[in-house]
């Protein structure tokens, strides 16, 4: 939350010295674009297990799409309201890689988990139209309607030949108990993040933005537990979008 409001205030600041930009009224468009995602908490590995990394480089890659809106605070359109709803594919994944105690002529095996959690987004951000550059920032709410998991093995050979096995796969749960592949009862159904923005837009109407979605509510359902598990949502989107002026 410190982070989140350091920046609020950067952004509030830069903007201060900017000159305004109208806006152009209120839009209707599209997004889309690519979502670098994890999960990070103190009782993360309770979700994912053993050999999980948090570090930066090993998100996984998804990707998202939907209708935003801008609705103008003010009469330059310096202020503005811009809610979305946005698919968003999400989740984690883990890689090992083995290559002692092989059969003969197998140089290594690679193992690639995936848990996908589908997600359907509502950020509802106040925006800042400075010269072009828009930063944004407030709340999303988000549903949890599905999730995935994923396998790939691939075995590489000494003779430069590799197999990859595709497989979608069970897994236990945070109480123990396995469960199928699609299985979703273990996590919370909705989320609430904070999000902070920052990119640019034509007067056109195209848009290029980077913004990071921080989970407050614990992905992990305890069924409502004393000393719930902690594990929270982080997400980074990078989205095209296209918002028609209206005037």
């Amino acid at each position: 939350m410190k982070k989140l409001a350091a920046l609020s205030l950067a952004l509030v600041s830069a903007a201060s010295v900017a000159q305004a930009q109208d806006a152009g009224g209120f839009r209707i468009g599209v997004k889309v674009g690519g979502t670098y995602s994890n999960i990070s908490g103190d009782n993360v590995s309770q979700i994912t297990g053993a050999n999980y990394s948090t570090d930066l480089g090993d998100y996984k890659l998804g990707y998202n799409a939907g209708i935003g809106l801008s609705i103008p605070l003010s009469s330059d359109g310096f202020f503005s309201f811009a809610p979305e709803l946005l698919y968003n594919r999400k989740g984690y994944e883990i890689q090992s890689k083995q290559t002692t105690g092989l059969a003969t002529g197998v140089s290594s095996v690679e193992i690639e988990q995936k848990r996908v959690l589908h997600y359907l987004d509502v950020p509802l951000l106040a925006k800042i139209n400075a010269g072009g550059l828009f930063f944004e920032l407030g709340p999303q709410v988000s549903y949890l309607f599905g999730s995935k998991n994923k396998q790939q093995t691939t075995t590489k050979y000494a003779n430069g030949q590799k197999d990859k096995v595709d497989a979608d796969s069970g897994f236990r749960d945070y109480t123990g108990v396995s469960r199928d592949d699609a299985y979703k009862s273990d996590l919370a159904q909705f989320d609430i993040s904070g999000v902070a923005g920052v990119g640019y837009m034509t007067d056109g109407g195209i848009s290029l933005g980077l913004r990071y979605a921080r989970g407050f509510n614990s992905l992990i359902d305890s069924k409502d537990q004393d000393n719930e598990p902690k594990a929270f949502n982080n997400a980074f989107t990078l989205q095209l979008g296209y918002l028609i002026p209206t005037k």
